[in-house]
């Protein structure tokens, strides 16, 4: 890769993410740190107002915008089946929200590359192997509840059993298997972590109400392998 397609690549993962190392670039662009210290001089020198936060990484000064980027025909094709497996996911609210980005992204492609993925659209198919009815209407409104830390109230009902309990829990994270997709909280009727199946979700309820973050870690939640609700 040369260095202008790589200034430019970092400009737009500054643009895209609020905090980036120089660790984090130079691993991604396979090149040394003091390469990346480089091409953040360079930057700066273009007139891009990067913010250097000792300790933790660069950001872009609030407010500041990028040209529209252009998407090549293999990017394109990329979100186009993306487009199909996100409609696997069986949840209406974020497909309906991944729908609205994509017609906003696409507003953008070259017209020979918009003519192609809409070819590229109708040459594609995912067969629905599930057998089980597993919609939701729930996850975009609990995405904005883990980004925001508030506290969210459920009635919820397990497998194999017609009881619905309620519970206040603390949202974390989200995985997904089987076309399922399963939330991760704090369960103050447990008082512990649990995983909750999101189409059992019967009736939810974001508060206004805010929690202290519990530093929540995935990848230790998958280790310990806890009991879980689902």
């Amino acid at each position: 890769m040369s260095q202008l397609s790589r200034l430019i690549s970092i400009l737009t993962l500054l643009k895209s993410k609020r905090l980036l190392t120089a660790s984090e670039l130079s691993r991604k662009f396979e090149v040394s740190v003091r390469t990346i210290y480089r091409d953040i001089r360079k930057l700066e020198e273009a007139g891009v107002p990067i913010t250097s936060i000792d300790g933790r990484g660069y950001s872009l000064m609030e407010g500041y915008t990028v040209p529209p980027v252009q998407f090549t025909e293999k990017q394109a094709n990329a979100l186009i089946t993306a487009q199909h497996l996100v409609k696997q996911t069986k949840d209406v609210s974020f497909v309906a929200d991944f729908e609205e980005a994509l017609t906003k992204i696409k507003s953008v492609f070259k017209t020979s590359i918009q003519e192609k993925s809409e070819l590229l659209h109708s040459k594609i198919h995912v067969f629905d192997t599930s057998y089980e009815d597993i919609s939701s209407n729930a996850l975009s409104e609990i995405q904005l509840a883990i980004t925001n830390f508030n506290y969210i109230d459920i009635n919820y009902q397990k497998a194999n059993d017609n009881n619905i309990s309620f519970r206040k829990i603390e949202p974390y994270a989200f995985y997904t298997t089987n076309g399922k997709w399963i939330l991760i909280a704090w369960c103050h009727l447990r008082n512990d972590y649990r995983a909750f199946r999101i189409d059992r979700i019967q009736h939810f309820k974001i508060l206004n109400e805010t929690f202290e973050d519990r530093k929540f870690n995935l990848q230790d939640y998958f280790q310990s392998c806890p009991y879980n609700d689902k």
